[in-house]
């Protein structure tokens, strides 16, 4: 024993940024990360969402734009959200061939496809997601069809939900990813992309999406019509064995990948479903936790990259293989090139 009666001291595998950075025990990559990005019809600048800093609905062009830089950034994905100029009470242009939201995916594989051509055989290009629900394309703003009595029918959204998918995979979606939280969405939107031909289309399932506070900035995004709240099919908040369960079901269900949201306030119900789930986790930093640090930076109250990069390695460290994030294309250069007072820390570099 050492004269000061200190058997162990810790500190020091902290000593040196090279020494955290040998033993850091989770690492950012720009590959774990997908950018959610909205494109709205009928707009021939990008609009900037107040509530988001830094954040705009894309017109069709600068969506290509965008989803080209993601690509040269080594992003993992993009998400794609699409704000028709049109809606009505079933949410018909969620499944229109030519819907903004058909339209924009085909820009994002065209816009990869041209990265990929500038460096063959590189680095290969984002995965193209595409959110698969009817909020933004209801004149309610539901995530689905609405009852006589005025609930979400469950059960007709389904049908609706897989016309959805199989409109979304023929303009070349990769990933198609139900976020409405209706019970039997993932079998429902399995058997209808397999029955279509698509077989090869993945399932990123919104398994345990709370009802939250949190989305409140993402409303704007999306100039959501919603009048009241959507909690007799998002989760209760106080329920976390329940988010085991709905994963589990996605799962059995044929679900590819499941997710947790919003990230930040479910890092328990994210560490439970990483720790029993055989299928790749997400999660997604949502609108209202972006706007929060946003804020409070542009208060001068936190440090900006600090606070960003430490919120997402939380989330990789309750256990996501993949993050949606806002801050996703910035991050990505920061890890390209670190900061000279934060270099070599858990957070910098390539894995």
């Amino acid at each position: 024993m050492s004269t000061s009666g200190i058997v162990y001291r810790p500190r020091r595998l902290r000593t040196t940024p090279r020494m955290r950075r040998l033993v850091a025990e989770h690492r950012l990559h720009p590959g774990d990360l997908v950018l959610p990005l909205f494109v709205k019809e009928g707009i021939d600048e990008p609009v900037a969402i107040s509530s988001m800093p830094g954040q705009v609905q894309h017109t069709e062009a600068t969506l290509h734009d965008a989803v080209a830089a993601a690509a040269r950034a080594g992003l993992g994905g993009v998400m794609l959200f699409g704000i028709p100029s049109v809606r009505d009470a079933l949410g018909t242009q969620a499944a229109a061939p030519e819907g903004i939201l058909q339209r924009g995916t085909r820009i994002a594989r065209e816009a990869v496809a041209a990265v990929e051509a500038e460096r063959p055989g590189g680095r290969p290009g984002p995965v193209v997601m595409v959110d698969t629900c009817l909020d933004e394309f209801t004149d309610h703003g539901h995530c689905g069809v609405l009852a006589s009595d005025g609930t979400v029918d469950n059960d007709l959204t389904l049908d609706r939900y897989a016309a959805m998918a199989v409109a979304q995979a023929r303009a070349g979606a990769e990933v198609v990813a139900p976020s409405g939280m209706m019970d039997g969405q993932v079998a429902m939107i399995r058997d209808a992309l397999d029955d279509a031909g698509f077989e090869s289309v993945s399932i990123l399932a919104y398994s345990a999406k709370y009802a939250s506070a949190f989305y409140g900035p993402f409303r704007e995004a999306v100039d959501s019509a919603l009048q009241g709240d959507r909690r007799t099919y998002q989760m209760d908040a106080a329920n976390a064995r329940e988010g085991l369960r709905e994963a589990d079901l996605d799962i059995a269900e044929g679900a590819d990948m499941v997710m947790v949201k919003p990230a930040g306030s479910s890092l328990d119900v994210l560490r439970g479903v990483a720790d029993r789930s055989d299928v790749p986790v997400a999660a997604y930093q949502v609108s209202g936790e972006y706007a929060m640090i946003e804020a409070a930076a542009a208060n001068g109250w936190i440090d900006r990259r600090s606070a960003v990069l430490e919120s997402v390695l939380a989330i990789k460290r309750a256990g996501a293989d993949v993050i949606l994030t806002y801050w996703a294309q910035e991050i990505a250069a920061w890890l390209e090139r670190p900061s000279p007072h934060a270099a070599a820390t858990p957070t910098e570099g390539p894995r």
